[in-house]
């Protein structure tokens, strides 16, 4: 069984060349360093490598910054950029979130027994009805309502949050308002959104109840990266579940909610894992 107590992971990336692969792995090889799981990807359309790797240094007193700063010097020739994360790394979270509570719930739950790699630093909410919810978990909520006229000052406030939580991450955990580009951009690479994979076609109020009325065979939910278009930005996970005809409004609307939940969490992971890179408006994505 592997021991994620020293588990170490190298993620990395750059334009496709011979040797990609042998410079982490000879470089772990030389540096004593056993690898227990690895990925790479070479993407021939757009030139451009992958690699993620974990693995345990077999000497005891492993130096991370001189590893970081001997690797980047042998990265260099391959024009690599690189990350490296230690054992037992929390990443820093704010969660953004309205009204529906399910896919915060289940983010809570799956951060109090310690299977999302995590550290929620703060709820931010548009409406006050999650404060409870927060205040039970120990977790600071702010709630910043907004209006057409007050969006810049309501999202300015959100940005302090995040700037003073030492957030990497935000995630919009069923956020219903409409992020603005500088915001977008401000949060690019580092807020996952959630939505149900209904749209394009059914916009708007009560989607499930729309998709009911059309005898849809499939619902799901699609987890991605916040951009300037709205709910296309790059996927990294999505999830279906079937229906049928037995199926009422209210069951799409209950399998919805589950799909959603299951598919922001794994999005989370994956992202707090290092098994996501971003690539020409695309995701390349290490599952486990």
């Amino acid at each position: 069984m592997q021991d994620n107590n020293n588990r170490w992971i190298l993620a990395a990336q750059c334009p496709s060349r011979l040797g990609t692969v042998d410079v982490v792995t000879r470089f772990l090889k030389e540096r004593r360093c056993y690898i227990t799981e690895q990925h790479s990807f070479d993407d021939r359309l757009s030139g451009g490598f992958f690699i993620r790797t974990e693995f345990r240094p077999e000497e005891a007193d492993f130096d991370a910054a001189a590893f970081q700063a001997e690797f980047a010097a042998r990265a260099a020739e391959f024009e690599m950029t690189f990350e490296l994360t230690a054992p037992g790394t929390r990443m820093p979270v704010v969660i953004m979130v309205s009204k529906a509570d399910h896919c915060l719930n289940d983010l809570l739950y799956r951060y109090r027994i310690g299977q999302l790699p995590i550290e929620i630093r703060a709820i931010v909410s548009n409406h006050p009805d999650l404060s409870d919810l927060a205040e039970w978990h120990g977790i600071p909520y702010h709630h910043f309502p907004i209006t057409p006229e007050t969006k810049p000052e309501q999202e300015a406030q959100v940005w302090q949050v995040v700037q003073e939580s030492g957030a990497e991450l935000v995630i919009l955990a069923r956020y219903m308002q409409v992020l603005s580009s500088r915001m977008c951009e401000k949060l690019s690479g580092r807020a996952i959104n959630i939505h149900h994979s209904l749209l394009p076609g059914f916009k708007g109020a009560r989607p499930y109840h729309q998709a009911y009325e059309k005898g849809v065979k499939l619902v799901g939910a699609t987890a991605h990266y916040i951009n300037d278009d709205l709910d296309e930005g790059p996927i990294i996970t999505q999830g279906v579940e079937p229906v049928s005809h037995a199926d009422y409004p209210e069951d799409l609307v209950a399998k919805g909610r589950d799909i959603e939940c299951l598919t922001l969490a794994r999005a989370v992971a994956l992202h707090v894992e290092r098994r996501v890179f971003l690539h020409a408006g695309r995701t390349v994505v290490f599952d486990r």
